[in-house]
């Protein structure tokens, strides 16, 4: 009888050693770094644990759930969206985003990331409609570079918040033209630019033409003013000359000098071609200074 009892105290004893271990399990909750544990106690939320590490629950009455905590990645399927001016255009778009308020997450979209991400799809493609549905087709595509991702943003505003999430931004990967007729936009805008780029050039060139032609005025009233002041030196050269001449004149002994200088060189000049033999008469005025000479 004593080993009997002995027995059957050994065995309620590893039963409710068991007992208490699988209580105590379930008494444990794990938080990882990166998400929220909800604990629930007949499905409503309790508390929230957003720090990582051990925490508590009454076993078998609360039960846990985890939500994502980190940020989240969300690629929105490609639309068609009008522009100002009537034309059609693809936008294609990815969001980054994050569980803000898990409570409010949890009771609004059941805890449900796929909901959530059906909720940001038709949020932002809303946005995307409104704000290019505002600009024509020229300004869509001149505002790739950013400007439209802040227009975006701007139209959502904090409506995202009564779900819990915030949207950290929007991204544009692709906003262009439908295939059927990206061709004859191209081609329509190519030849709009021709013709801003012709218009430039005519500008341009009437711009030059107006500077040529004051250049050439200028030029010419400069060359005009030059030869006005080089006539005048040359004129006052050969009155200086004419001046030099006729005191030298004046004086019988220089005269004679010049005189017989001039001879010369109306002589020399009168010696050209191969018949270099000057014939003077003897009544020559040329002839009449050699006779002079002693």
């Amino acid at each position: 009888m004593k080993k009997t009892a002995k027995k059957i105290s050994s065995v309620l004893f590893v039963i409710l050693l068991i007992a208490a271990a699988i209580l105590l399990s379930a008494s444990f909750v794990v938080t990882k770094e990166d998400e929220y544990t909800l604990i629930k106690q007949f499905g409503k939320i309790e508390r929230i644990v957003d720090t990582p590490g051990l925490s508590f629950k009454t076993p078998f009455l609360e039960m846990t759930q985890t939500l994502p905590k980190q940020i989240m990645f969300y690629d929105t399927p490609p639309s068609d969206v009008i522009t100002m001016d009537k034309k059609t255009m693809v936008a294609d778009s990815y969001v980054l985003w994050k569980i803000s308020d898990p409570v409010t997450f949890a009771q609004t979209l059941n805890s449900s990331v796929t909901l959530a991400e059906t909720r940001i799809n038709t949020t932002v493609y809303n946005a995307m409609k409104n704000v290019i549905s505002s600009l024509s087709q020229n300004a869509v595509i001149s505002g790739r570079d950013g400007e439209l991702d802040q227009a975006f943003m701007e139209n959502i505003g904090d409506s995202m918040n009564n779900y819990g999430i915030e949207l950290i931004s929007v991204e544009t990967k692709h906003l262009d033209l439908p295939s059927d007729n990206k061709a004859a936009v191209y081609d329509r805008m190519i030849s709009e630019r021709a013709q801003m780029a012709a218009t430039y050039t005519a500008e341009g060139e009437s711009e030059a033409q107006k500077i040529r032609n004051t250049t050439d005025k200028e030029v010419a009233i400069s060359i005009s003013n030059a030869q006005t002041k080089a006539a005048k030196i040359v004129a006052e050269g050969e009155a200086e000359y004419m001046r030099i001449l006729s005191d030298a004149y004046l004086d019988p002994k220089r005269s004679e000098f010049y005189a017989f200088i001039r001879s010369l060189e109306a002589a020399k000049t009168s010696l050209t071609g191969e018949e270099k033999t000057l014939i003077l008469s003897k009544d020559s005025p040329i002839a009449q200074i050699f006779y002079q000479i002693d």
